[in-house]
């Protein structure tokens, strides 16, 4: 009985992530307690509260984009639609073109890479988002940088992450 309940809860959350979640399903059936646990990162993939709502819709694609080429990646940018991102910044985002963002916009987008590529470079960019926006947005944007990327690391180790497909800007 809980498991109908709960892929219907998948079913939804496909519609809404405009996305499929068949690992999820698969570790339904699987394992309960498992999905159970699974389940309790996606509150905190979208947590924010002193961050601003760019920057860190920013970050997560970034972040996501590191670790897959569609599927997640289109989940980031639809929720970034939802949270009424510009599609001129979507649009240099998904380009990989960070000169044609705002100077702080540019910076995140920089910050997320180095963090995702451990080049050391973070540091400058760390300190001009702690200037911009505070520590306790640092900490959020660092918990989005980490937590964005449980999701397509975990499909790509169960065997869901198997193929590339475009990422739609207009949806």
């Amino acid at each position: 009985m809980i498991r109908r309940i709960l892929e219907g809860r998948i079913t939804a959350a496909e519609k809404y992530l405009g996305a499929p979640c068949d690992y999820m399903r698969y570790m339904l059936r699987t394992s309960l307690p498992a999905f159970f646990k699974f389940a309790r990162f996606a509150p905190l993939a979208g947590y924010r509260r002193a961050a601003p709502v760019i920057p860190l819709n920013v970050a997560r694609i970034v972040a996501t984009r590191s670790e897959d080429c569609g599927p997640c990646v289109q989940i980031a940018l639809n929720q970034a639609k939802r949270d009424r991102v510009p599609d001129d910044v979507l649009s240099a985002v998904l380009a990989d073109r960070p000169d044609d963002l705002s100077d702080e916009l540019a910076d995140v987008y920089r910050f997320t890479v180095a963090v995702c590529e451990r080049s050391g470079m973070e540091g400058e960019y760390r300190e001009r988002i702690r200037e911009r926006y505070g520590d306790e947005a640092l900490i959020e944007m660092a918990m989005a940088i980490a937590f964005c990327r449980v999701f397509p690391v975990t499909k790509r180790a169960l065997g869901y992450a198997t193929s590339c497909s475009a990422v739609k800007l207009r949806v």
